[in-house]
């Protein structure tokens, strides 16, 4: 017999022999540990339905956690939206100097230039500029020494008696008149009596007659209003200190609105001259007349400046203006009013073009083409 045939024998054996000595389990044994594996799948049922409870639990609370943080992220947002919002001004936007306020933050006005160290003024070597002397003054005043400065003898202030070396000094002083007094010129218009029909007969009133403010007193008061920007309480406040004038503020009102129907005629010959310009430069603000929206347009050409008022904004604006095509270069901001009504060349204002890309990190493409400054005024 070979030693694996020995060896399978003897285990053999030896397991006949463990089978026959282990007691054989009664029923009780059995019915008890089949209970005890019962029991414990019931508590292994109980602990999984109890995990699965809490992973459900626990996915809603991510769900809901989820849902605040898509909450939170959106309202960081639109506060982000609104902080860019606030911090946006005419320097780093297409927004108008005027929208800028007076409660906001102060804009950055610093040149780029560095400082110098040198003093503020003129600078040593500089050539002064001074008022030239007028040569034929309207008065003139003599002023002796009483003395000599250097034997301290008294001089002579008789003109015979004087004897001049050198140069006479002069100082001329500009000055205004002691009183200026206005002048009141009365227009008497009397009755003649007809030597034939024995009636009478009185000039017609003449039309530079019919204001109660002369030419030149309508001058002054269009000046200090339109070109000095006063008041008209201020402007009558300085006719009165001034110059004597005692007029009220309805008469400066009437005065300047006179000036305005003078300069009727010449404003229209300048609304007729825009639409054939070759570059106009546009640009529009608002306004309040009595409490009314009011627009101020400015068209600048190359020769003159106009400044016409408008009750909008629109596009039938610039077709009153220039027509239903303007033909020229058209120079303004990316207002809509521009893009829907100009089809021809036109040139963005360059700091319009520039301030998006201050306040976010991309500017939109301009929406017309646009040509060089050099080509639009030609030196």
């Amino acid at each position: 017999m070979s030693a694996k045939a020995s060896r399978g024998a003897r285990d053999k054996r030896g397991t006949r022999s463990w089978r026959s000595d282990a007691p054989a389990a009664s029923e009780e044994d059995w019915r008890r540990r089949l209970e005890s594996q019962r029991r414990e799948n019931e508590i292994l049922h109980e602990q999984l339905a109890e995990r699965d409870q809490q992973l459900a639990e626990r996915d809603q609370q991510i769900a809901e956690q989820q849902g605040q943080i898509a909450d939170a992220e959106k309202q960081i947002a639109d506060l982000e939206r609104q902080l860019a919002s606030r911090k946006k001004n005419s320097t780093n936007s297409s927004k108008p100097p005027s929208s800028d306020g007076m409660a906001g933050a102060q804009r950055t006005r610093c040149s780029s230039r560095k400082k110098s160290g040198r003093k503020p003024g003129g600078q040593p070597g500089h050539t002064g500029h001074n008022r030239p002397p007028v040569e034929n003054p309207d008065r003139i005043e003599e002023v002796l020494p009483p003395a000599c400065t250097h034997c301290r003898t008294a001089f002579p202030q008789g003109p015979a008696e004087q004897r001049t070396v050198a140069d006479v000094f002069r100082r001329q002083m500009l000055d205004l008149p002691e009183i200026i007094l206005s002048v009141v010129t009365e227009y008497q218009y009397p009755t003649l009596m007809c030597p034939c029909c024995q009636k009478g007969t009185r000039a017609q009133l003449r039309p530079e007659h019919a204001s109660e403010s002369g030419e030149r007193l309508t001058a002054v008061i269009s000046y200090l209003i339109s070109v000095r920007k006063m008041t008209r309480r201020d402007v009558q406040a300085l006719l009165h200190d001034v110059f004597g004038v005692d007029i009220s503020v309805g008469t400066v009102q009437k005065a300047w609105e006179e000036t305005a129907d003078a300069v009727a005629a010449p404003y229209t010959e300048l609304a007729a001259a825009l639409a054939a310009e070759p570059v106009l430069n546009c640009d529009e603000t608002g306004s309040r007349t009595n409490g009314d929206k009011r627009w101020v347009w400015v068209l600048c050409a190359p020769w003159f400046v106009f400044y016409p008022i408008a009750g909008n904004r629109g596009v039938a604006v610039l077709v009153e203006l220039l027509g239903e095509a303007f033909a020229g270069i058209l120079c303004s901001d990316r207002c809509p009013t521009y893009l829907s009504y100009h089809r021809g060349l036109a040139q963005f204002c360059w700091r319009i073009c520039s301030a998006p890309s201050k306040g976010s990190a991309s500017s939109p493409p301009p929406a017309m083409p646009c040509i060089s400054l050099a080509t639009c005024f030609p030196t």
